[in-house]
């Protein structure tokens, strides 16, 4: 008899199959872009990203700075770090930083006079990394004076940074509010003392908790942790004590990442292979954090993202204008992200870029043209149709295939007649409900969106049957 699976989900259960799980359990794209980063040019250089600025519209603006040093590997991480733990590295590249930031605001047409003063409002700003905190509090206070200089700040912008309670002192948390950080992440993954050691990160829930309380005393308007299920070791059991902690926190919100096992790309991952749970168990991990946040009175908000009911997630999601990025989630639909930094992305307009990967080649292309872009995509009508429809699936549970006709003047049935043939399948398990005027995931199809949008995308197929491996599994 196939194995039973009951999720409680506020009022209601649902009942998932062993079958279903291995169905759905498939190489899936996250979606923080569309079309998604394996599709893009590697001959978008920083002239097609200058002239992509100049002509961007007038929208405000999303602003991200990658801080890409750690001092040191934790080993499930696929981020793009430098590991040193020699601070002098960070030197010449907050150099390189700066002259990029000049390069853009150079670039960027100004929005209307505001309150402020010409110039676009910045409506977000976010530090990620790597870990900004590996910077010192002088290095801090002077890049962000070099930000604030060049970029008008509409008052009720948020500011927020990542920070890695290991090294992270009470001084530089103070500093980053003093500067006018709002928001603050802090990247915990798990405190089960042997799943730590095993992925080399280990922080004690003590010192996190009085991180979260200096945060909370400082006036953060929304303090959030970071964790990861699926890591090596890891067992319902002692990922419920993690969970059990973190709700002793009482963080804003919750990002319950899923691990993403990609050895082909980061090759320490396969230092702890053998230890990773089975899917089933790793199925069962998610099952239980996703019962406990929801019963404690989190919002599922999709995906990895859970918020408090009042949160502006929340209410974004409620309102039908919540929007994803590369970032995840967030309420700031309609900004031009601006990534600056080595790795970072910019999504303007219609159009994708990202700079040079590597530290040493994003340093000369910085010194020889201000820009350091290296790949990107310019979005065609039929991207820019598929992707809309895909972040209403991701963002809101729902496609109004009015909304979408009157948007792009299409007929929905006939341009996405493929897409919802394959819908079908997943409406007959209960993930979606397929109607004349509306395409609407279901509760459990929630737990699935990424399932749900793979239909609408044009550029799949092609990694099907391809030998190299691209996108991590779905669950």
């Amino acid at each position: 008899m196939d194995e039973q699976y009951v999720i409680l989900l506020g009022d209601e259960q649902l009942r998932i199959s062993r079958g279903f799980l291995e169905r759905y359990n498939v190489p899936g794209p996250r979606y923080t872009s569309y079309p998604t980063a394996p599709e893009w040019r590697d001959d978008f250089g920083p002239e097609d990203f200058r002239r992509a600025l100049r002509e961007s519209d007038p929208s405000p603006l999303s602003l991200y700075f990658h801080i890409p040093f750690c001092e040191s590997l934790c080993l499930f991480c696929a981020c793009n770090t430098v590991i040193s733990r020699d601070k002098e590295v960070s030197g010449p590249y907050l150099t390189h930083l700066k002259q990029e930031i000049d390069a853009v605001h150079r670039e960027l047409p100004e929005g209307p006079s505001t309150s402020l003063g010409a110039g676009r409002p910045v409506v977000q700003l976010h530090w990620g990394g790597g870990t900004p905190t590996y910077l010192s509090t002088g290095q801090i206070e002077e890049l962000f004076a070099h930000i604030q200089e060049r970029f008008s700040f509409d008052p009720g912008a948020e500011v927020s940074v990542e920070v890695d309670p290991r090294v992270t002192t009470e001084e530089q948390v103070r500093l980053l509010r003093r500067l006018g950080f709002n928001r603050i992440s802090l990247g915990i993954q798990d405190f089960d003392l042997l799943v730590q050691k095993t992925v080399r990160r280990i922080e004690s829930p003590e010192a996190v908790r009085a991180l979260i309380q200096l945060c909370r005393s400082l006036g953060f308007s929304s303090v959030n942790v970071d964790l990861i299920y699926g890591l090596p070791h890891q067992t319902v059991g002692s990922f419920a004590g993690t969970v059990d902690r973190i709700l002793e926190f009482d963080p804003d919100r919750i990002a319950l990442f899923s691990y993403a096992h990609v050895p082909w790309l980061h090759r320490q991952q396969k230092s702890f292979e053998k230890h990773l749970p089975t899917s089933r168990e790793k199925f069962r991990i998610f099952r239980m954090a996703i019962e406990s946040f929801t019963s404690a009175g989190y919002v599922y908000i999709g995906m990895d993202h859970f918020a408090k009911p009042q949160d502006e997630l929340t209410l974004a999601q409620q309102a039908r204008t919540l929007h994803r990025n590369f970032q995840g989630y967030t309420t700031k639909a309609g900004a031009n992200l601006i990534g600056m930094g080595v790795t970072s992305i910019s999504a303007l307009d219609g159009v994708y870029a990202q700079n040079q990967r590597e530290l040493e080649a994003y340093h000369a292309a910085v010194e020889a043209h201000g820009l350091a872009s290296h790949r990107g995509w310019k979005l065609g009508e039929d991207d820019l149709i598929r992707r809309s429809v895909i972040s209403r699936i991701l963002c809101h549970g729902v496609v109004f295939k009015h909304e979408v006709e009157q948007q792009f003047g299409i007929d929905f049935d006939q341009y996405f007649a493929t897409a919802l043939e394959g819908l079908e399948a997943l409406e007959a398990d209960g993930l979606v409900v397929l109607s004349p005027g509306q395409i609407r995931t279901t509760l459990l199809g929630r737990l699935f969106l990424r399932i749900l949008a793979m239909p609408f995308d044009a550029y799949l197929a092609r990694h099907a049957s391809a030998e190299k491996r691209v996108f991590s599994r779905t669950l």
